[in-house]
C-alpha cells in the first residue's frame, strides 16, 4: 500500500517579521563550493584527504554519493570532519545529480577516468540546466558520451579508464562550472588540458579563481595568466587537509537582516584570507547602507535601519541576486541589477521567478534581458513560491522581516545547501540564537 503522506505537499512557512533590530552571533555551515571541490580533488588525489567543517546538505551529499558510486571511499559520518580515500574509479555506476550544478558538471569529467559505464540523471528540472558545452568539450578531449541531441541529462559516460586531454574551446557563458569541471579532473588526463573560452563573458569569476587556487593547493600546475585561457599540466594531486570556510552565499540573507532591521549580525569562523568574494559582498552591502568589519570574533555587518538603492552589475556574484533583490525592494530609492542573465539557468529561472513572485506581493519590479529594475513601494503578505530553489526561499525570508504574512510554499528546499536555515533564521529574529 502506498504511503498517503508521501505526496502530501509541504506546509507553508510564515517568514518571521522582526519587531526589533536583530542582534545575533552565528556559526554557519561550510561553503558548498569549497566542499564540492575538495571532495573531487580528494577522490582524484594520491592519498587521503580530510575536510574540516564541511557542508552537510543535499548538494554535497549527492557529490559524495556520486564519487562513492565511482569507487572513492567516503567517510562522512562525522559532521565536523569528512575523510576521502582515493580508490581506482570504475563502473558500472549511476550518479544522481539531484538539482546540483556542481555534481552534473564536475563528475562527468571524473567519470571519463573510470573504467566502465556511468549514467547521470537527476531531478526533472536538472534536465533543463546548461550542459551541452561540457559534453562537447569532453568529446573533443576523448571521452565517449551518449546524450540527448540537446546536450542535456540524462547522459551516459562510457569511461575508458583514462582521458587523452589536450586543447579544447568552450562557450562557458552559461556557467563557470563548465570550466571548473574540466579543470578539476585535468591533472589526471594524459595530456592535461588547455581550456579556451570563446563567447560572452564567463559569469561568477570568483568561483573559477577558487577552482584554480584549490587545484594549486593540491599540487597541480595551473596557468591562468591569459584571459579566458586555463592550462592544467598532467601530474599527481596530493591528499591534504581542507579547512572549509563558512558559505558566503548562505551568509548573505543573515547579513541582509542587519540592514533591514538596523541590527548587527556576526558570523563566526571567517578567515583573514578567503577563497570566496567576501570583499565584493562587503562593497555591495556598504553601498546599500551597511557597515562590514572583519575581526577576531568573525565577520560583522551592522545596519542603520535605512537601506539604500543599488545600481550594480552582479555578473561575478549572481548567487547573491535573490537576497539583494529583496533588499532593494525595501530600499529608499530605485535599483537596477544587471549582468544576471546567466541565473536564468540556475535551479530555476531566477530572474523571472523573482519578478513574478515579488510582483504578486505588490512590488514594482521589471524584468529585463539580463537583470531587474526595481522601484520600492509597499509590499503585502501572500504566498511566495520557491520553485524548489533555496535562494528564492532566502529572498522571501529577507522580505518577510519587514512585511508580515509572507508564506513560503516550500522552505524545506533550503536543505539543498543549509538544512538548518529555518531554525537559524527564526532563532535570529526572535533573539534565541
Amino acid at each position: 500500500m502506498s504511503n498517503p503522506t508521501a505526496t502530501r505537499p509541504p506546509q507553508p512557512w510564515t517568514a518571521p517579521t522582526a519587531s526589533d533590530p536583530v542582534a545575533a552571533t552565528l556559526r554557519l555551515p561550510g561553503s558548498k563550493s569549497m566542499t564540492a571541490r575538495a571532495l573531487v580533488l580528494g577522490a582524484l588525489a594520491g592519498g587521503p584527504s580530510t575536510l574540516a567543517r564541511p557542508l552537510r546538505a543535499r548538494d554535497t551529499e549527492l557529490m559524495a554519493g556520486g564519487l562513492r558510486a565511482l569507487g572513492a571511499h567516503m567517510s562522512v559520518s562525522d559532521d565536523d570532519r569528512w575523510l576521502v580515500r582515493p580508490h581506482p574509479l570504475a563502473g558500472p555506476a549511476h550518479v544522481d545529480v539531484g538539482l546540483a550544478g556542481t555534481v552534473m558538471r564536475f563528475l562527468p569529467p571524473v567519470a571519463g577516468l573510470a573504467a566502465g559505464r556511468v549514467t547521470f540523471d537527476g531531478d526533472p528540472h536538472a534536465r533543463t540546466r546548461p550542459l551541452g558545452p561540457l559534453i562537447g568539450a569532453l568529446r573533443t578531449l576523448g571521452v565517449r558520451i551518449d546524450a540527448p541531441p540537446a546536450g542535456s541529462l540524462p547522459l551516459v559516460v562510457l569511461g575508458a579508464g583514462r582521458v587523452t586531454g589536450g586543447d579544447v574551446v568552450i562557450d562557458a557563458s552559461a556557467s563557470s562550472q563548465l570550466v571548473s569541471g574540466l579543470l578539476l579532473a585535468a591533472p589526471r588526463f594524459d595530456r592535461g588540458v588547455v581550456v579556451r573560452h570563446e563567447g560572452p563573458p564567463v559569469p561568477s569569476a570568483p568561483h573559477l579563481r577558487m577552482t584554480v587556487q584549490m587545484l594549486r593547493a593540491a599540487g597541480a600546475a595551473v596557468d591562468d595568466t591569459t584571459p579566458d585561457v586555463w592550462t592544467v599540466e598532467p601530474g599527481p594531486l596530493s591528499g591534504r587537509g581542507w579547512e572549509i570556510e563558512p558559505d558566503l552565499s548562505g551568509a548573505a540573507p543573515f547579513f541582509a537582516a542587519a540592514l533591514v532591521t538596523g541590527g548587527e549580525v556576526t558570523l563566526q569562523g571567517w578567515p583573514r584570507s578567503s577563497l570566496q568574494p567576501v570583499e565584493r559582498l562587503r562593497e555591495l552591502l556598504h553601498r546599500m547602507g551597511g557597515e562590514v568589519s572583519l575581526g577576531t570574533g568573525g565577520l560583522t555587518v551592522r545596519g542603520t535601519g535605512t537601506v539604500r538603492g543599488l545600481d550594480a552589475d552582479l555578473s561575478d556574484v549572481g548567487e547573491l541576486t535573490p537576497v539583494l533583490t529583496a533588499l532593494t525592494l525595501l530600499a529608499d530609492g530605485p535599483s537596477r541589477l544587471t549582468g544576471i542573465g546567466h541565473i536564468r539557468g540556475h535551479e530555476t529561472d531566477r530572474v523571472t521567478a523573482l519578478a513574478k513572485e515579488f510582483t504578486a506581493l505588490g512590488a514594482d519590479i521589471i524584468e529585463t534581458r539580463d537583470g531587474l529594475d526595481i522601484r520600492p513601494r509597499p509590499l503585502r503578505g501572500g504566498t511566495f513560491r520557491t520553485y524548489a530553489d533555496h535562494r528564492m526561499a532566502h529572498a522571501a525570508a529577507v522580505a518577510g522581516l519587514a512585511v508580515p504574512g509572507i508564506e513560503v510554499d516550500d522552505v524545506a528546499c533550503t536543505s539543498k545547501t543549509m538544512p538548518e536555515f529555518p531554525a537559524l533564521w527564526s532563532g535570529m529574529v526572535t533573539g534565541k540564537n
